[in-house]
């Protein structure tokens, strides 16, 4: 299916979208947002959020009726399908990052990545506040405003900034094994950093910014994008106990090189968040 897909087309549709859709997060990112909770008092969503999907979603399906969707908000609905097939799939964040644009504090983004055949073919990230725009196409590199980038390739620990985020959970055994790894992470690493954002994290690693990402209890739609994104910088994204990454296990390591990816993987404790993703 690939093969007769015209990507560049997808490419360039998307690319036009998300600019759209960019426009509104920023405007409206001038001010604090109402918000409501999904889950718990820290899971929230905003209009924008509702907005912003519901423009890329039928942008998409006007230029490509048969392609399905994996998105946060129309996923959390209840009875919609999230089953990844080998169907041309857009797997798209309206807003990640809410928590901080409801608060207007400008680290939030766009993330969307197109899935065919199971293989991730195109991904974007786009912070519109800061004007960071992050892509990558399968085989082709990985770009920041238009400008070729590569991780940092570093492979030292001792050496290592970390980015990780607390999530969006309270749950006392989830937060137990979060406040675990941020103590062993401070003491062995050089530093750790918060964005507040899953993609922007992982973009970070891209860039060679920041030298390592791991999160558990992130979605499909937190790290697809980013996923293609690390990996055409030259990085590695892997399970964080060392296995094969499996974007639908809620569980995220990506790193500048396979040697710091492994010697995170044996340092951290493991959560294994449920449900998953499919």
């Amino acid at each position: 299916m690939a093969e007769t897909l015209d990507l560049d087309k997808c490419f360039e549709v998307i690319s036009n979208l998300v600019d759209k859709a960019g426009a509104i997060i920023a405007r409206r990112n001038e001010t604090r947002q109402d918000f409501v909770c999904k889950q718990g008092d820290i899971d929230l969503v905003t209009e924008t959020d509702q907005e912003v999907e519901i423009l890329l979603m039928n942008g998409i399906k006007e230029q490509f009726p048969d392609h399905k969707f994996i998105g946060e908000e129309e996923s959390s609905a209840e009875g919609a399908p999230k089953k990844l097939t080998d169907s041309p799939t857009w797997i798209i964040d309206p807003v990640d990052g809410t928590m901080n644009f409801v608060h207007a504090f400008p680290h939030s983004c766009i993330s969307v990545g197109l899935v065919v055949n199971k293989i991730t073919e195109l991904g974007i990230i786009y912070n519109p506040m800061l004007q960071q725009r992050f892509t990558a196409r399968r085989g082709q590199g990985a770009c920041y405003n238009g400008k070729a980038i590569k991780v940092s390739g570093q492979t030292e620990l001792a050496k290592a900034l970390i980015t990780s985020e607390f999530g969006t959970t309270r749950d006392p055994e989830k937060m137990q094994v979060v406040k675990e790894n941020f103590e062993k992470m401070a003491a062995q690493a050089h530093g750790i950093r918060v964005l507040g954002s899953a993609a922007l994290n992982m973009s970070m690693v891209a860039l060679g910014a920041a030298d390592v990402n791991y999160e558990f209890g992130i979605h499909a739609w937190d790290v697809c994008a980013g996923d293609l994104i690390v990996r055409e910088a030259g990085g590695v994204v892997i399970d964080p106990a060392g296995g094969d990454f499996d974007m639908m296990s809620r569980r995220v390591l990506a790193a500048s090189s396979l040697e710091l990816a492994k010697q995170v993987a044996k340092t951290l404790t493991q959560y294994y968040p449920k449900p998953r993703d499919d």
